[in-house]
């Protein structure tokens, strides 16, 4: 018998450099290795060039009997070659992304990617043609990812799962509804609602919220966390903290948040630094893309840590993910930066958990990330975001890295194996399997 078809829509496939690439990369594989045919519907590498970058190096993890179509979905907002642009564009440049914004919508009603609807409904069907698919996987962002998979339910009955990881109808940065009901966007979202065979939810505040939106799907509605991959990698012995040396903090990831709580951060640094003579000879390092999209590079982050140098605080440039694990072998304890509050759970703390290493957290109190976090035995939480909290928990986290007794390092690495990334998938991807393949239960 021919393997079943998983056609995946998946917006930041490899090798975006993007945090919801090393999920998609997962999920792919996982589905390959319970015995399906995978094909990928993603973006040109071209295209993520412009968006957000590139890390060559998850290529090489891509199971390499995953098919892979790659369409040339191009911003033409993040076009830089002003040779190219039109008159409108190069004389008036906000009337003209205004103008364009509108125009985004027309076919499809979100901002920026709503115009790419027709094109990936097409291409899709193009796809199923040549290779009719048993099931439609897609996740967003950008929900017009997910058009294509109604489309095709309506077309051939195949069914389809919605890999929401965050919310549409939710603005989750600001805990407020994204839109009404009757609206476009909620009429769309409400078909999608009562045509999917299932629907995924990073965390669990965000699978009730929706519970409650469409109470009939509450059953078919599920928990697929987020996860580290480090396991995946070859990880090198952590060091051994110097108090006479001092102690190197770090941050690792793409620093979307805003320059507010950088500059939160490094007044914290600066205030711990001056009563505490192990801090006073310690680093605080970023790491990784800074931006997205129009604001990539942005330099109002580098201006404030630069006011901040001769206090030991510095800003390199991004990780490949393969060379993650040495670069936290290199520092004695993490600082987890992050927005939003308790919808937002965020990636970046499942791998920081998995290091082992002391957490110091600079984001808001009820963020969903604490879910992870509080019982994670070496975390320090912040009481808030003003430098006075941030300086409290910088102090608390340098006496975890000295003081952190063996026991207590074995305890942190071993809470942190249930947060593996394949122990979140593969659940989901069992429960598709045997549900929908039914030589899979034989």
């Amino acid at each position: 018998m021919a393997a079943p078809h998983l056609l995946y829509l998946a917006w930041g496939f490899p090798p975006a450099a993007k945090s919801c690439t090393y999920r998609l990369l997962a999920t792919a594989n996982l589905f390959n290795r319970h015995g399906w045919h995978v094909t990928v519907v993603t973006l040109s590498e071209e295209a993520w060039r412009r968006e957000h970058g590139l890390d060559l190096s998850l290529s090489a993890l891509v199971d390499p009997d995953i098919d892979v179509v790659r369409l040339p979905l191009m911003r033409e907002d993040l076009e830089t070659d002003i040779r190219t642009y039109a008159k409108e564009r190069a004389q008036r440049p906000l009337s003209w992304l205004k103008r364009h914004r509108r125009e985004d919508e027309e076919t499809f009603p979100e901002p920026v990617f709503g115009r790419w609807h027709d094109e990936l409904v097409a291409r899709v069907r193009e796809v199923d043609d040549a290779h009719p698919a048993d099931l439609v996987l897609t996740t967003a962002a950008p929900y017009t990812f997910f058009a294509p998979a109604l489309d095709l339910h309506r077309r051939t009955g195949v069914p389809f799962v919605l890999d929401y990881r965050d919310a549409w109808a939710i603005d989750i940065l600001n805990d407020v509804p994204a839109f009404e009901p009757d609206s476009r966007k909620g009429r769309i979202e409400a078909a999608l609602m009562e045509s999917m065979h299932e629907a995924w939810f990073v965390n669990t505040p965000i699978r009730d919220a929706y519970a409650e939106l469409y109470p009939a799907r509450a059953d078919d509605l599920h928990v697929v966390r987020n996860g580290s991959d480090l396991d995946d990698l070859d990880r090198p012995a952590p060091r051994t903290p110097d108090p006479e040396v001092g102690l190197t903090f770090g941050y690792l990831g793409t620093i979307t948040f805003g320059a507010e709580l950088t500059r939160a951060v490094c007044e914290g640094w600066r205030l711990a630094r001056r009563d505490d003579p192990v801090l006073a000879r310690s680093h605080l390092e970023f790491r990784g893309h800074v931006g997205a999209g129009s604001a990539r590079g942005s330099n109002a982050h580098a201006r404030i840590i630069d006011e901040f140098a001769d206090d030991g605080v510095s800003l390199s440039g991004p990780v490949p993910k393969a060379e993650t694990p040495a670069v936290y072998a290199g520092w004695d304890a993490l600082v987890l930066c992050l927005v939003g509050g308790r919808y937002v759970t965020s990636g970046k703390v499942y791998d920081y958990v998995a290091t082992g290493l002391p957490i110091v957290s600079a984001h808001a109190p009820d963020h969903a990330a604490v879910e992870i976090l509080r019982d994670y035995p070496l975390w320090e939480p912040n009481d808030d975001l003003t430098p006075e909290a941030v300086a409290r928990a910088f102090r608390a986290g340098a006496r975890r890295a000295l003081e952190a007794t063996a026991e207590e390092r074995a305890a942190a690495l071993a809470y942190s194996r249930r947060y593996e990334r394949s122990a979140q998938i593969v659940p989901a991807v069992e429960r598709l399997t045997h549900a929908l393949v039914p030589e899979a239960g034989a």
